[in-house]
């Protein structure tokens, strides 16, 4: 009897983790491709390299940002603010469902957290864009590329034992390219890609890492199905013996 609730238990673990990557593989497939979308509405040219992710999602039609004057005007800015939100809370509901596999401890509990703020940031962007009230949005972008980026860093120190501490090189390398990226982009040093070339690395490593990790959640969730057939299956020959 207690075999058979454990094994149930570990079930609905499994199978709410793949709820939490199902979340993140659409949090990370809509938010590209709306910004795809939002930008063929442009009537003036958008550069993934010159423009900001936020210029998107700017409600006017004017010059913007001093520190670099660009016109920027995007019809379909509705459109980019919700998606903001909806990758927010998307990436939210992953964070909180896939719990297991950042494994136990206090990096672990505290990665999780990181990133459930980085994910705030994302709602709060989408709410408030920039030319609305620039001050917000920018403490939303800091969200995402400040605490975000560091609850990144952090899932790379998972335990071993875990999903995701087992990939502990993968996240480590999109982590410190989150990490470096947002440190150039906030200091504008551009190495040759653009401001919203560093942007995008910032903001968007998060994403990387997640769509890898939701695969790797659904690629476990397979394997143990099929540990567990084999090992019924090697139990029944047992008992037929």
């Amino acid at each position: 009897m207690k075999t058979r609730s454990a094994s149930h238990s570990e079930y609905r673990t499994s199978a709410t983790a793949r709820i939490g990557a199902a979340a993140w593989l659409v949090a990370t497939v809509q938010f590209f491709v709306v910004q795809l979308v939002v930008e063929a509405g442009w009537r003036t040219p958008y550069s993934w390299a010159k423009n900001n992710i936020s210029d998107l999602g700017n409600v006017g039609c004017r010059i913007w940002d001093e520190s670099r004057p660009r016109y920027v005007c995007s019809p379909l800015h509705g459109a980019m603010n919700a998606s903001f939100a909806v990758h927010g809370v998307l990436l939210l509901a992953g964070v909180l469902l896939a719990g297991a596999c950042w494994g136990r401890g206090v990096i672990a509990v505290s990665s999780r957290i990181l990133l459930a703020i980085g994910a705030g940031g994302w709602v709060l962007v989408g709410l408030v864009p920039a030319d609305v009230e620039e001050n917000l949005h920018v403490g939303g972008a800091l969200l995402i590329m400040g605490l975000g980026n560091l609850g990144l860093l952090l899932a790379g120190f998972s335990s071993r034992d875990s999903l995701f501490g087992g990939l502990r090189s993968v996240t480590l390398s999109m982590a410190v390219a989150a990490v470096l990226g947002a440190w150039m982009f906030f200091g504008q040093h551009d190495p040759g890609i653009g401001l919203g070339g560093l942007e995008r690395i910032a903001a968007c490593a998060l994403d990387a890492w997640i769509l890898v990790m939701a695969l790797a959640i659904l690629r476990a969730r397979r394997s143990d199905n099929a540990g567990a057939s084999a090992s019924l299956r090697s139990d029944g020959a047992r008992s037929d013996g």
